[in-house]
């Protein structure tokens, strides 16, 4: 796939990007109870993914996906974070990782157009499969607590 080397692009400059990440949750007006969270979690959640991108869109890596999304959805619940919160985060990581490969100034020719536009379309299931993943720990943890809370009530 020619998106390989653009996603291995990605993996190398993992520091550089999630730089650009928390600097925008910094800054970002809809993730204030996000950048709550320390610096440490935020930066090592993002480069996880970053730094290991080809083996996350790799086949046969759902099964582990599905695991380590579900459990940030529910550590995400459990820390307060509103679910809008934890997905805007997760749009804002795939924003920036498909505006750095725009900036590297890959030729505009035929090969590069298609080359960045399997990237993007890769990425992009990626992250919606992160989101389902995510938003279905977050929502398990939240039928959780209302559940006890009931039980006890």
């Amino acid at each position: 796939m020619l998106s390989g080397k653009l996603i291995h692009l990605i993996e190398v400059h993992h520091q550089d990007i999630s730089d650009r990440i928390i600097r925008e949750i910094w800054r970002h007006p809809d993730l204030v109870h996000l950048r709550r969270l320390p610096e440490a979690e935020l930066r090592e959640r993002g480069q996880n993914l970053l730094e290991n991108l080809g083996y996350w869109l790799a086949s046969g890596n759902e099964d582990e996906l599905v695991r380590v999304h579900e459990a940030v959805g529910k550590r995400r619940f459990e820390q307060s974070i509103p679910l809008y919160e934890v997905v805007r985060a997760l749009c804002v990581i795939k924003e920036n990782m498909v505006d750095f490969i725009e900036e590297q100034g890959i030729p505009k020719d035929s090969l590069g157009l298609y080359a960045e536009e399997e990237m993007e379309h890769r990425i992009g299931r990626f992250f919606d499969t992160l989101i389902v993943y995510t938003v279905r720990g977050y929502e398990t943890a939240w039928h959780r607590a209302a559940h006890a809370t009931a039980q006890t009530a």
